[in-house]
């Protein structure tokens, strides 16, 4: 019973942050019909600051890492990514009303990683003084690629199998790597890793990107939440199933990866704070970079049933709830 009562009060302490407030307060005015718009451009250049930051962080700590330490956690990310998927559509396809496509497209955007609850997670996990591995952000490409990669081609396989054939058309698999990796959140945190690595940019990253990190996610935060509400309206038109899954999985997903990096605190030391920014990059959903390449990859899928259901509600449960559960957790499980 204490450590229900324990638990329950660190997540009520997380839910009091200023990412959370912000996330909140824009569902709250979007439900008053509130004319507040952040052009979306403004939305692009802060999805760019964070990353890079994240990026640049990530890139200069790398030097300093144990690889023997990144090389299973990157082995055991890519699985996870393939796993989430083949879960989520299996899943989605026992529940009715739930077209094949667009099962697999759902499952596909909740196997991949979003780039505004990574960097809601950083935050939240610094302001509770919560220590991490800076490379953990790193790993961001080795799950959401693998998790696009396998649902555009189950959906492929889907399709010839539909139409009767035996096997699906050759499918280009590195053309959807590439188009992953030419998206601008991934270009973003792969540029500011790259420049970590190869520079020195600790002047710039103290001086101009570290400053404005907070201040630039709380307007993030303020745009997710206008957006989540605004989204509810496209998935009434869906069947009811996706917002179950979508309420679900980001929880079932954290999960897991959650147990992935216990066992690696347990076999190498991983700490509890890269453990929680592990089980977030499961729990979240792909707000940038996943929609397009599912819209090319899979035309036959509804955007209303996975941009919907990632949006109106998986992103606001892996920020709100997921961030200060798995905190939480950690701090119960790693003392």
């Amino acid at each position: 019973m204490e450590f229900i009562v324990e638990f329950l009060l660190k997540l009520l302490s997380q839910l009091q942050t200023p990412t959370l407030a912000f996330l909140i307060g824009g569902m709250v005015i979007a439900a008053f019909k509130s004319k507040l718009q952040i052009p979306q451009p403004i939305y692009q250049f802060i999805v760019f600051m964070l990353l890079m930051r994240i990026g640049l962080n990530g890139g200069m700590k790398i030097r300093d890492a144990n690889f023997i330490e990144m090389i299973p956690l990157i082995l055991a990310t890519m699985a996870l990514g393939v796993a989430m998927v083949f879960l989520g559509r299996f899943t989605l396809s026992f529940l009715p009303g739930v077209k094949t496509a667009d099962g697999i497209a759902t499952a596909g955007l909740f196997g991949a990683v979003s780039a505004s609850t990574l960097a809601a997670a950083t935050v939240s996990l610094e302001e509770s003084g919560v220590a991490y591995e800076a490379w953990v952000p790193a790993l961001y490409p080795f799950m959401d690629i693998p998790a696009l990669v396998t649902a555009i081609v189950m959906a492929n396989i889907a399709q010839a199998k539909a139409g009767g054939g035996d096997a699906p058309e050759k499918i280009q698999v590195w053309s959807i790597i590439k188009q992953s990796l030419r998206g601008s959140a991934l270009s973003a945190l792969l540029l500011g890793m790259l420049l970590g690595l190869a520079s020195e940019p600790k002047s710039v990253f103290d001086g101009f990107y570290d400053p404005l990190f907070r201040g630039m996610l709380s307007i993030l935060m303020l745009v997710m939440g206008i957006e989540a509400y605004e989204r509810l309206n496209e998935l009434r038109k869906v069947a009811h199933w996706f917002a179950f899954y979508a309420a679900v999985a980001p929880i079932v997903h954290g999960l897991m990866a959650f147990g992935v990096g216990y066992l690696a605190h347990l076999a190498f030391g991983f700490s509890a704070g890269g453990t929680v920014v592990l089980a977030l990059l499961a729990a979240s959903n792909s707000d940038v970079s996943g929609p397009p390449t599912l819209r090319a990859g899979i035309p036959a899928a509804n955007p209303s049933s996975y941009i919907g259901a990632s949006t109106s509600v998986g992103t606001p449960v892996a920020i709100a709830f997921c961030i200060p559960f798995f905190i939480g957790l950690a701090e119960v499980v790693f003392e």
